[in-house]
């Protein structure tokens, strides 16, 4: 008998931890073990791998009169899903010197079904991510993930179907060996998100349409307050569409994330959209339980959190958005772990003026500062652009339009927060931010040259209004992206002005 040892990852949100599968048999009355503080799937996996094993044309492990031990280390680290099936399987089987190949080279990945088939598995991107860091040069995985793992460059990707076809590959002695064939490298589509509504779709609203073209310029958070019916939500959907496509490493970020949270999706480089229901618990928003997983928050990473009914949620869900928006990161504490998960995302909120409707109802009135009050003073000073959608005017909604007017509203804007999202990454290449919304205090005062007009008007609307000086300073941002999509080094009094229309009122 004779110790056998495979190499895995186990992955999480922000990195990839390898994991040795270390397989010991041994004489005596069958038993099979798995230590090294397995989850509920891994110690599942012992039934699997034996029927697995059977069925791929091997002796069962059942039949010998053989003790089991599965080892992974290190010991101290939480194993967690289906993905160690494979290499537990390969290890047993080259311990038991049914096959002939060095494991320790190759990272192995797989859920096993009953019948030998591979499964496919949650967070591949990331574990052939750490694979090529950690010096790997080739991973296995089931053949769905594979276009998922070819994102990773400097690293061979082998996509399989079942545990046999993966034998014959590794195994040289065998005589049906065969090598599978590399997985070609995977491409991110580029391009511009094409949503169901874009901004010519919209009628009316044009200072909100305004007010969602500087956030996507300068990623500023942006709440939008009307009566029902009014296009809260379909301008929230335009946004998206507004959002410039992400850069290839940032494509990769919300890929890894999304694979480890069970949301493959598509390869793409579009910034995320998420819109939890207001009934969304404090966890699934925020992110938690007893071994943390990312909530919203974080599967908004890059992309846009929309808060429709933003009163609605709990109270101190909305409150825990505080952090995310001040750091970008996300902090979860438990007794049993903690995680520190990424979480730059935009805000996109919606809210009625009150619970009952338009604020001009009897019994809307008598119930709208309570209904307000659900909204923290410290999430308001957060929200940089304040953005009425009022009702309509029935002569704009059934004017006819002339096409060639609006149909390139889109392709305009788009040109507009491209070139102002350039002139950003340009002014901040020295400091490893790309947006006027990431500015500390610091960079305003490095970057932002006031002039001794702009100064006075700053000062004057800061003491008028009683600004706090996170608002002070997040008006000079939205200031400074105003000027950027009007293609101007300079801020002039006009951009502040412009910036003070959308302080929020509440």
């Amino acid at each position: 008998m004779a110790i056998a040892r495979a190499v895995s990852i186990q992955p999480s949100v922000t990195r990839g931890d390898v994991v040795t599968i270390e397989t010991d048999l041994s004489r005596g009355l069958y038993s099979f073990a798995v230590v090294g503080l397995p989850g509920k799937a891994v110690e599942e996996a012992r039934d699997r791998v034996g029927s697995a094993i059977k069925n791929s044309g091997f002796t069962s492990p059942k039949s010998e009169n053989q003790k089991v031990v599965v080892s992974l280390a290190p010991a101290d680290l939480k194993k967690e899903g289906s993905l160690f099936d494979l290499p537990i399987a390969l290890s047993y089987l080259v311990a038991a010197q049914k096959v002939h190949a060095d494991l320790t080279h190759t990272i192995l990945v797989g859920e096993l079904g009953l019948d030998g088939t591979l499964r496919p598995v949650r967070g591949v991107l990331q574990i052939a991510q750490a694979a090529a860091q950690k010096g790997f040069v080739e991973v296995v995985v089931p053949k769905e993930n594979e276009r998922e793992a070819a994102l990773i460059p400097n690293i061979r990707v082998i996509g399989s179907t079942t545990l046999i076809e993966v034998v014959r590959h590794l195994d040289h002695t065998r005589d049906d060996h065969a090598r599978i064939a590399t997985t070609p490298p995977t491409d991110i589509p580029d391009g511009w998100h094409e949503g169901t509504v874009r901004l010519e779709d919209i009628r009316g609203q044009e200072s909100a349409k305004r007010g969602l073209i500087i956030g996507a310029a300068g990623r500023h958070n942006s709440l939008m307050v009307g009566p029902p019916g009014t296009g809260k939500t379909m301008l929230a959907r335009t946004f998206q569409s507004l959002l410039p496509p992400l850069s290839t490493d940032e494509a990769l970020e919300v890929c890894a994330i999304h694979s480890i949270a069970g949301e493959p999706g598509t390869i793409s480089s579009q910034p995320p959209f998420r819109a939890p229901h207001h009934t969304a618990s404090h966890t699934s928003l925020v992110g938690g339980g007893a071994n943390p997983r990312p909530g919203e928050v974080t599967l908004a990473h890059r992309g846009v959190l929309f808060l429709d009914e933003l009163p609605e949620f709990e109270r101190r869900s909305i409150d825990a958005l505080r952090q995310p928006l001040e750091d970008r990161v996300v902090s979860i504490s438990r007794v049993q772990s903690s995680a520190l998960f990424p979480a730059d995302f935009i805000l996109v909120a919606a809210l009625n003026p009150s619970r009952g409707g338009d604020a001009g109802a009897d019994y809307a009135s008598q119930m709208l500062e309570t209904y307000k009050n659900k909204i923290s003073g410290p999430i308001l000073d957060r929200i940089d652009l304040w953005l009425p959608v009022p009702h309509v005017d029935y002569n704009t909604l059934t004017a006819k339009r002339e096409r060639s007017a609006v149909s390139d509203e889109t392709t305009r804007a788009r040109a507009q927060i491209a070139a102002a999202r350039r002139r950003q990454a340009e002014r901040f290449k020295s400091v490893g931010i790309t947006t006027n919304a990431e500015m500390s205090a610091r960079d305003i005062e490095t970057f932002i040259e006031l002039s001794n007009e702009v100064r006075d008007l700053l000062k004057t609307s800061a003491q008028k209004l009683k600004l706090s000086p996170r608002s002070y300073h997040r008006l000079i941002k939205v200031a400074r992206t105003i000027a950027d999509l009007g293609g101007e080094d300079t801020l002039a009094p006009t951009h502040v002005l412009e910036a003070l229309q959308y302080r929020v009122n509440m």
